[in-house]
Parts: structure tokens; C-alpha cells; sequence
């Protein structure tokens, strides 16, 4: 057993799964410590973090809310910042494992350096895989890295896989709650709010990821994170609606069995779980409580009423660069709904138009992702002008 802890450096410190993480982490403080914390701007939340955790240093991607904090904090810790420092963290030797956690495509570069660097990566970045999988996995496969999902639906099936051959696996079947309009008639999609879009049944989480999920493109982007991960075609990797959000995810295997991980709608649970992977770790919180649920049930996604699930369907059957395209499209149209200057049913609008201006090409390097994100960005925001 390892006599010293595990040094973490946690990117997204501040969002729900880093919160989250911080406290998995405080909870075993003979196994792991929070070394590093890194943010985008963040800076009030962020020097809370510092004051609890006492990190070893710190780096905000955005430089002037980096500078606004090095006079909060003065000389009481290392401050980075830029994407320059982010990597400088990731890479250091005194980090052995970095959870990627950062919203959006940020999170890439970062947690290619760390692949580069041979750390071992704790994943909850969806982006990172959905613009970037084929590099990725192929460095990873290089470098001979651990890249470990975070998100519930993935550390479900990592679960469900655990002792069984590839080749016994029939398909994947993804779980989602359905969001906050699972019920809602698609005629009134148009009209929603901002603040009904961010009112989850199930889950606490940062703006952009609710907004998915209530889009379905979050099952759209978790989809293409999982044919990465798991290396299995789009038409084997099913979704299905379970309002409960009890079971996580399912394997179907070719003799027709189907193995489930189920657990309350708690993010500690599959962070600690990537933490301590391959291992298990007592963790004290509530149990489910199965005559309290009575019962659980399952619905086919509607695709004509959530487009967002079909277009990431489509752009994972399209290749290259064309998912890239779809998850900066995505982003754009987000942060325009967020902002109130589209309606909800445009956000697919925005996707769709952007992906066919598009022709997909290769993605062998960094910069063909690159080019692909900025010219997504580039044309939704034409769009929206």
C-alpha cells in the first residue's frame, strides 16, 4: 500500500465535479491531496477552495482573473495562469493524477499534456473526447496512460465490464433522465426559459451541462465519449430514458444478459470509484433504498423532439473533425440561450446549420481539431449576427 498520498491536480476546481472531488479527496486524506487547483475566472470561489483545501499552488486560464487573485492571495501560494500554466501544472512531477473537470473544449489541451506526460487521467470532461477521441486514445495507447471516466453513465459501464472479455459485450446502453422536459410537448419547447432549461429533476450541475441535458446533447456527447472509450460502433451503443437516474448505465452481452450499475444520483460515487480504480473504497452516504423507489421505468428518446441526440448520432457517423464541429456549434448555441438571445428549439437549429457548412476531414494532429473548433465557432456566431 502506498505510504504517502496520491498529489491530484483538479481542473475545474470550482464546478460541481470538482466540488465534488475536493470532497472525496478530504474524505480519505491518507490516500490523496488536492496539490494543485485550476479554474477558468473564478476567483472569489476559488480562494474559498484555497482556504479549506490549502492547495500547493493554483493557475486560472483567464490571465487578468489571474492577476485579480494573486492580490487577493499574495505571496501565500504559487499562482499560474494562461493555458501556458495550466500545462505547466499538468505536467509537474509532483502530480500523479489529474482529474480533468474543465467545461468545454478547454479541457482538451490540458488533458493532452497530461497524456504526454504520462499521468494518470481521471475524466469528466466530455469534450476532450467528443472533439479530440481519435488523438486521444491513440496517445494514450502510446503513452500507456490510465484514462479513467468520471461521468456516471461511463464509471457504470467501466463497472459492468469489469471481468469480462471484449468480445462478449453485445452493446452499451446509456441511461438519461430525460431532463426537465422529458414530458413536455415539443410544441412548447420554443417558448421554455432559461431558468426552466436549468431546473434538473435529478442532478445538481453547472449551467452548460444542465442545458445539455435538457437538450439530450449531453446523452449526444456521453454517445461518441463512449465509442472512444469502449471502441465500439455508434449503432451498438443504445440510449434510454430512465427518469429515476437510479441505474447509471447497462452492458448487453452477447448471450443476452445485461449487467447494470445502480446507485443514488450522487457524483461522489463514480469519482471515488476512478480514484481508487481498480479498487473499492468505503464511502459513508445514504443507500438506495429500493422499496422506496417502488418502481423504475424506461422510454425510447424521442429524436425528432430532442434533435440534439440525432445530430450527435450523425456527427459520430460523419468522422474527422465533424463531431469537433458539432460540440463548438453546441457551445456557441449554449452560451446564446444562456444570454436569451436564441430560444431553446434554436439551439439544434444553430448545431444542424453549422455541421453542413462543414466538410469533415482528418483528425491525425492538434491543429486539425484546432482549426475545425475555430471554424465552427466562427460560422455559428455568423449565424447568430
Amino acid at each position: 500500500m502506498r505510504s504517502t498520498p496520491k498529489n491530484i491536480a483538479i481542473l475545474g476546481a470550482t464546478g460541481s465535479i470538482g466540488r465534488n472531488s475536493l470532497q472525496v479527496i478530504k474524505a480519505l486524506p491518507d490516500r490523496f491531496r488536492a496539490t494543485y487547483l485550476v479554474v477558468r475566472r473564478n476567483v472569489d470561489g476559488l480562494m474559498d477552495l484555497v482556504a479549506e483545501h490549502r492547495p500547493k499552488g493554483v493557475a486560472l486560464l483567464d490571465e487578468a482573473a489571474a492577476d485579480a487573485f494573486r492580490q487577493k492571495a499574495g505571496d501565500s501560494l504559487e499562482v499560474l495562469s494562461g493555458a501556458k500554466g495550466v500545462k505547466e501544472i499538468v505536467g509537474r512531477d509532483d502530480v500523479d493524477l489529474v482529474i480533468s473537470a474543465l467545461v468545454g473544449f478547454a479541457g482538451l489541451e490540458p488533458t493532452l499534456e497530461a497524456v504526454r506526460k504520462r499521468k494518470t487521467i481521471a475524466l469528466a470532461n466530455k469534450e476532450t473526447l467528443v472533439a479530440g477521441g481519435e488523438l486521444i486514445t491513440r496517445l494514450v495507447q502510446e503513452h500507456g496512460v490510465d484514462l479513467i471516466p468520471i461521468d456516471s453513465e461511463h464509471s457504470a459501464i467501466l463497472q459492468c465490464l469489469v471481468g469480462e472479455e471484449p468480445a462478449s459485450v453485445a452493446k452499451l446502453i446509456l441511461t438519461a433522465s430525460g431532463g426537465p422536459f422529458l414530458t413536455t410537448p415539443v410544441e412548447r419547447l420554443a417558448s421554455v426559459t432559461v431558468e426552466e432549461a436549468l431546473n434538473h429533476p435529478n442532478w445538481k450541475m453547472g449551467n452548460k451541462i444542465t442545458i445539455d441535458s435538457a437538450t439530450l446533447m449531453n446523452k449526444g456527447l456521453e454517445v461518441i465519449e463512449a465509442h472512444w472509450l469502449f471502441r465500439l460502433p455508434p449503432e451498438r451503443i443504445d440510449v434510454v430514458i430512465h427518469p429515476q437516474s437510479i441505474i447509471h448505465s447497462m452492458v448487453e452481452f452477447v448471450d443476452g444478459s445485461v449487467k447494470a450499475q445502480l446507485g443514488l444520483p450522487d457524483m461522489k460515487l463514480p469519482i471515488q470509484y476512478a480514484l481508487t480504480y481498480p479498487n473499492r473504497t468505503p464511502m459513508n452516504g445514504a443507500r438506495v433504498d429500493f422499496p422506496g423507489i417502488q418502481s423504475m421505468t424506461f422510454f425510447e428518446p424521442d429524436r425528432r423532439k430532442f434533435r440534439c441526440l440525432e445530430l450527435a448520432y450523425g456527427a459520430l457517423q460523419l468522422g474527422g473533425t465533424a463531431p469537433a464541429v458539432m460540440n463548438a456549434a453546441n457551445e456557441v448555441a449554449v452560451e446564446a440561450f444562456l444570454d436569451r438571445r436564441i430560444s431553446f428549439q434554436k439551439i439544434p437549429d444553430l448545431i444542424g446549420r453549422t455541421l453542413d457548412a462543414h466538410a469533415p476531414g482528418p483528425v491525425s494532429e492538434l491543429n486539425q481539431i484546432l482549426e475545425a473548433d475555430h471554424f465552427a465557432r466562427s460560422h455559428a456566431r455568423s449565424l447568430l449576427s
